[in-house]
């Protein structure tokens, strides 16, 4: 039998599809790789019995990226970036993705690819056909390679999508790839260079990383635009004249003047004088009209970020993480659409019926399907998805998703119910010789506004009637004096409009771009989702403008986004597209790096030096004054006589160590800690190290110095169970003292109150090194009141009651794992030769 292997673009949208497909029959067992799950039932393909196998992946297969050596950052130019060589890396190693996919499709016939529609989801379709090709019995054949193309996950859709199989665009996967290398090779170089030249020059700096981006930067230029804007406005006065009528009924009305403002005083005087002495006024027009608040356009990416962050309160990223999340539990339809045109196709009013009985707006949807439905407005029709609509009525879901779906909800039903309709009535009175008009709004009809309620309008207002030549007491006229006001920063909303005027993104990266400039500190979310640039993002940008505009305008990025959709369109060469932009970047990457000093000016102005910034810290090896800590991130160490900086471990606290110093260079030791792990380390050693062995960023416990009493070989007790690194007491952790891996989380808790605990120079059978224990008599808490004992921490009866596991404890209450100082998670291990091991690692 025939096997057919399709792969979805997530584990829980594999899961969805493989049960609508096999009718719930299908059997399911975990993936070896851990993350993914297997799906597999019998069933009917291409006019023939097989056996159906569904999986996922999780996000992109592979990512782009320099190969080894490019990326050091201290030994490569960043202008080799431009042209240097790059490859497809696996994206997340740890789930070892190319191999489960080719595992899982060994001995297939068929490949059916149900990958998000669009050119993302096409460029990951050629990431799993690479990673599957060998292993498909039809590996030289693409004639049996389909892409399923599908805007929402319903039975009607997926086993319309199934019937209906096309074959992968391979056009729009090389515009993702073009656009991913432009990305790499200009941010990587400019962020590169920028970081280092600004990074080792100010203290203040408070960023770890000054990076550029193609969108990114464009982005962060529409809110500096703006800051600018309001830093240089110059309010003006104006006046104009107030004017109330005493109504019969008692009822005060106040008119508006037709000239609406003077930036004269005397001219605005003026006109007042010339009326004063005026105590009627006559009713010269009296004007009804009827009016339209029209229904709301089909909902798109873009529009539902904007509400998200206007209405709802949330980030971009934060509403399409929510939407993505829905629309693979099924509630909506795919997120991601540029169209606000309904297809000819469309079931409006089985959709509808879906929110009838809505606990919300049933009763508003029932009267919408009673009445008639209203032919929704004619939008855009980008060609790629329909709008986002629900597509089934949610039950219990959390607060912030409930939210989310409940506006889609909304939306969707308004654009198909009638349009509000009011009476505008305005009235025009004269008082001497200057006019003056009262305007109010008469709700017909409610409308769609009755489900969108927050555009509903004021309530009515009961005013009267006025005749024409009736004639209205003046209470009250004078001069107002006002002052005109500068633009507020910009909303979330009104930057995703900005970005999508003028093409700064895509519907899927546009949130990213937001998100980024937030986290890299270029700007602050204030109230009311206003994005106010902080200092390093106003210099940056002021900076580029200074060298060169071009850097930070979005022309430059929305012409580059034009040539990416004609390569999707298969109207424009990939490798033309790509090496004509890449030269051009690298041309005013060169220019920008000639004229950095314009930046730097800018810099100088806004942060201190690294000279006037920190506090004394600890001695300098070479020139015996003190080094200054810096704890601005990066924090760091300068020596302003020597002119030189140090790295030092991030995300801790940091003190001097016992005034110590290294045998190898006469830095004094200092101490980091986070804590629960801490450790001693040499400023110098950190960033330079000694021996082959060692890299860049190690402290004492992973130094192999024979001597030196803080080092590895003088305080390492035994290989960790967990990971290959070594299990090493903390010297400076007294009287709490504790062991730590030195590559991963494992603490071990031992001694409490003890005096000393140190490593002697001899072995247990398990082949651990053997500690010595030592207390004071009153506080000893060793058998039969001895105060001092060497033992095996891992063998010794006497030590098992002293001895507790932090890492384990911790574990058990929370229930999930920690990560250590390498960031990754390690799984239990079998127990090995600690003898072995520890000897292997010290020869």
């Amino acid at each position: 039998m025939k096997k057919v292997f399709m792969v979805a673009e997530k584990p829980s949208l594999a899961q969805s599809l493989a049960n609508i497909l096999s009718d719930g029959k299908a059997k399911t067992r975990k993936g070896s790789n851990g993350a993914c799950s297997v799906h597999q039932w019998n069933g009917y393909f291409k006019n023939e019995d097989v056996i159906f196998i569904m999986t996922s992946v999780c996000g992109h297969v592979m990512a782009l990226d320099f190969i080894g050596k490019y990326n050091n950052w201290d030994s490569v130019d960043p202008v080799e970036l431009f042209s240097a060589p790059t490859e497809k890396k696996e994206a997340t190693p740890k789930l070892r993705m190319p191999g489960f996919l080719a595992q899982e499709a060994r001995g297939s016939d068929y490949l059916v690819l149900w990958l998000d529609c669009d050119k993302e989801g096409e460029n990951i379709c050629f990431e799993v056909i690479h990673a599957v090709q060998n292993s498909l019995k039809c590996q030289d054949n693409p004639e049996y390679i389909y892409r399923a193309r599908f805007s929402a996950i319903t039975e009607k859709e997926i086993k319309g999508a199934m019937a209906n199989l096309v074959r992968p665009n391979e056009n729009e996967a090389r515009s993702v790839d073009a656009r991913q290398e432009l990305d790499l090779r200009i941010g990587c170089a400019f962020t590169r260079y920028q970081t280092k030249f600004f990074q080792g020059k100010y203290g203040d700096l408070d960023a770890s990383l000054i990076s550029y981006g193609p969108c990114q930067t464009p982005t962060l230029g529409f809110c500096v635009k703006r800051h600018d804007e309001i830093q240089t406005f110059k309010p003006e006065p104006y006046w104009l004249i107030e004017t109330k009528l005493a109504l019969s009924d008692g009822r005060k009305i106040t008119l508006d003047w037709d000239r609406v403002r003077c930036f004269e005083k005397d001219v605005a005087s003026m006109f007042l004088n010339s009326i004063k002495g005026t105590e009627m006024a006559q009713v010269v027009n009296v004007e009804n009209r009827d009016k339209t608040k029209t229904r709301p356009l089909a909902l798109n990416t873009v529009e539902l970020m904007r509400v998200g962050s206007s209405l709802l309160g949330m980030s971009p990223q934060t509403v399409m993480q929510i939407a993505e999340k829905l629309y693979t539990q099924g509630y909506i339809s795919y997120p991601r659409t540029e169209t606000t045109h309904y297809p000819a196709s469309f079931d409006l009013t089985g959709t509808l019926k879906i929110l009838q009985n809505s606990p919300d707006i049933g009763t508003e949807v029932k009267a919408i399907l009673r009445d008639g439905l209203s032919t929704p407005r004619k939008g855009h029709d980008a060609g790629d998805h329909p709008p986002i609509t629900p597509m089934k009525l949610a039950g219990e879901l959390e607060k912030e998703s409930w939210r989310v779906y409940d506006y889609i909800c909304r939306h969707f039903a308004s654009t198909v119910a009638r349009d509000c309709k009011y009476l505008q009535n305005i009235v025009k009175f004269m008082i001497g010789t200057e006019s003056f008009t009262l305007t109010s709004k008469t709700l017909i009809s409610p409308g769609y506004t009755s489900i969108l309620h927050w555009q509903s309008l004021p309530k009515n207002e009961v005013m009267p009637t006025f005749q024409i030549d009736e004639e209205i007491p003046v209470q009250e006229m004078k001069l107002i004096e006002r002052q005109t006001g500068p633009p507020d920063y910009l909303t979330e909303a009104e930057l995703i409009t900005l970005m999508e005027k003028h093409g700064i993104g895509t519907d899927a990266s546009i949130p990213v771009h937001i998100n980024n400039i937030c986290q890299r500190n270029y700007v602050k979310v204030g109230s009311g989702r206003k994005l106010i640039p902080t200092a390093l993002g106003i210099v940056l940008v002021h900076g580029y403008q200074k060298i060169d505009i071009d850097l930070v305008l979005p022309t430059m990025r929305s012409a580059v986004e034009k040539q990416l959709n004609l390569i999707a369109q298969g109207l424009a060469d990939f490798h033309s597209v790509l090496s004509h932009t890449v030269e051009i970047f690298k041309q005013k990457f060169l220019y920008f790096v000639t004229n950095i000093e314009g930046m730097d000016q800018l810099f100088e102005v806004t942060f201190s030096s690294l000279a006037d910034s920190g506090k004394p810290q600890s001695r300098c090896g070479k020139c015996r004054r003190y080094l200054k800590y810096i704890q601005t991130k990066p924090s760091r160490l300068h020596c302003s006589h020597c002119d030189e900086t140090y790295s030092v471990p991030q995300n801790g606290n940091i003190r001097i160590y016992k005034e110590l110093r290294c045998p190898l260079d006469d830095f004094e030791l200092l101490w980091w800690s986070n804590g629960s792990k801490s450790f001693p380390f040499c400023p110098y050693c950190y960033n330079s190290p000694p021996f082959k062995d060692m890299k860049k960023g190690s402290g004492c416990d992973l130094c192999t110095h024979p001597t030196c009493a803080q080092s590895l070989i003088a305080n390492g007790l035994s290989v960790c169970l967990e990971c290959e690194g070594i299990l090493v007491l903390d010297p400076g952790s007294g009287p709490k003292w504790k062991i730590c891996c030195n590559k991963c989380d494992v603490i071990v808790h031992l001694f409490d109150d003890a005096q000393k605990v140190s490593v002697e120079d001899r072995k247990c059978e398990c082949g651990a090194q053997i500690l010595k224990v030592e207390y004071k008599e009153e506080k000893t808490k060793l058998p039969d009141g001895l105060t001092e004992m060497s033992g095996c921490v891992f063998c010794s009866i006497e030590f098992a009651p002293l001895v507790r596991s932090h890492r384990a404890s911790i574990r058990a209450k929370s229930g999930r794992s920690y990560r250590g100082r390498g960031g990754s998670k390690h799984k239990q291990r079998k127990p090995k030769d600690k003898m072995a091991q520890l000897a292997a690692y010290f020869v």
